[in-house]
This record gives C-alpha cells, structure tokens and sequence, in this order.
C-alpha cells in the first residue's frame, strides 16, 4: 500500500519567514534610510537574518532588509588590551606582581560574534589566568632571563585558546615584574659578592701573568746583563722627565762586587807578607 506523503514540519515556520521577508522588502522602499548601511574599510558587518547567520559583509555600502536583518559591526584593526597585574607565585616560591600586554586581531568575524559574547573581555580572562599558570611553572631566574622564551610560551598557549573565536593572537609581552623589597635587597647583595670575586679572579691573573713575564725578565737579565743598564738609564729618563726634587741614582750591583773582590785580594795579600817575615827569620837563625 502506499503510505501517504509525509507533512513537512519546517514548512509553516519557513513560509512564515518568507512571509516576514517579503514584507521587508515593501519597507525597503520607505524605510531606505534605515536599509542603508557603510561600513568601514577596517569593519565587516555581521548580518543575521530573522535570527539566522547570513554572513559578513563589508566594506562599503550595502543594504540590508528592515525588521527582518540585522547588523553587528566587527573591528579587524589590532587590539591592544592591558593584563592588570597578577600576583604570581614562581616555581621556586617567590611571590612577584606580573602585568602584560597582549596584541591581537579578529580574523573570521563570524566566529567572533556567534562563537563568544564578548571576544575582548574572554580574551582578557584567558591571558589573564594563562599569565598566572605559565609564570607559576617558571622559577625567579627564568622570569628575568628568559623574557623571550615566556612571552613565546604565552602566546602560543593563549592563541591556542583563542582559535575557536576567530581570533588571532600575534604578540604577548610581560611589561613588569615587581619583586619583594627583600628579593630586591638580596639579589643586589648576590650581584656585589658575584662583582667582587670575578674582581679578586681578574687580579689574581693579573698578578700571575705579571709574575711569569717578570721571571722570564729575569732570565733576559741574567744571560745578558747590559739590558739591567739600559733598564736603569731608562728609569733615570722616566725620573727627569717628571718634576721631581729627588734623584734617585741607582748603582749596579757589579760595582759592588767589583770593590768587594778587590778588598778582600788586598786582606789577603796583607794577611800573607805577615806569615812570611817571620818564617824567613826562623830560616835565618
């Protein structure tokens, strides 16, 4: 047996509407106006039609139909919203106060109006508690060092949660990291104590490599002993080139043993015409 052809449900709610948007185009004429809409070159417009999305249009001028559609305008410029600050607690339990800066844009300005009620506020939340979480994971050093691998981090996760939104996160900055005043008062104590031993190290190989080129002066001078004069006539050069009342005139250590040798071959010499005078007269007698 053949069944009887089913009814349509959607039908009367669809006859309805076309009903409704026929109407709108009577209006059109008298409410023009109203059917009248720009839009900028940095906007979409987002028209729904009897509650249903029609999609995005723009720029430029277009019409819609009165009572029957309705527009939503969506900035596409870059956005800069703040991250107020948030108290942090790092890795290594430091409580520091951290704010940020976040740059982004809408992309599918469908998905931004049907997918989120308020794009810009939900964006705020997500890079506000993904500030709390990421920094939470990364100890003191990190936040101060590697700046660029957290923004990095940041921006990835947060771009991720923004996706579904149509919305496209390019950059995440944290602007400021506000540190205990006795987080601050110890690292400044850490960072004298690190400048003071890379100091004493500096001259302490200063002092090593002076003494390795003071040793192999002394082997110079020893093989070659004039270079000890022409060290002395330049000490004296460097003296008289300066305003000085006192002259100081070094005297070679060879003239010294120069005398030395010689008074002691004349003690010697003395010390032996003694012993033989009384030796030739005991050979006398």
């Amino acid at each position: 047996m053949d069944q009887p052809p089913r009814q349509d449900k959607s039908a009367a709610p669809n006859m309805f509407a076309r009903m409704i948007t026929a109407f709108g185009y009577l209006m059109a004429i008298p409410l023009f106006p109203f059917a009248v809409k720009i839009v900028q070159e940095y906007e979409r417009g987002v028209i729904f039609r009897l509650g249903r999305l029609v999609g995005a249009r723009g720029p430029g001028l277009f019409f819609i139909l009165p009572f029957v559609e309705q527009m939503q305008r969506v900035d596409l410029r870059t956005v800069t919203m703040d991250v107020p600050r948030q108290d942090v607690i790092t890795r290594d339990n430091v409580t520091v106060k951290v704010d940020a800066v976040v740059y982004f844009r809408v992309l599918d300005p469908e998905a931004a109006i049907v997918n989120v009620l308020d794009y810009i506020r939900a964006t705020s939340l997500v890079a506000q508690t993904t500030l709390r979480a990421v920094l939470g994971q990364s100890e003191l050093d990190e936040l101060l060092i590697n700046r660029d691998e957290v923004n990095q981090k940041l921006q990835q996760i947060i771009d991720e949660a923004t996706e579904p939104w149509g919305i496209k996160v390019s950059i995440v900055e944290v602007r400021d990291i506000g540190l205990p005043s006795e987080m601050v008062r110890a690292m400044a104590r850490q960072a004298e104590a690190e400048r003071e031993r890379r100091a004493k190290v500096i001259h302490a190989q200063g002092e090593f490599e002076a003494s390795k080129k003071l040793a192999e002066a002394g082997q110079i001078m020893a093989e070659v002993p004039t270079t000890l004069q022409l060290r002395y006539l330049q000490t004296l050069t460097e003296i008289s080139a300066e305003n000085a009342s006192t002259v100081i005139f070094p005297v070679p250590i060879d003239i010294f043993k120069m005398i030395t040798n010689v008074a002691d071959a004349g003690a010697s010499r003395g010390n032996g015409g003694a012993r033989e005078i009384p030796e030739a007269e005991g050979s006398g007698s």
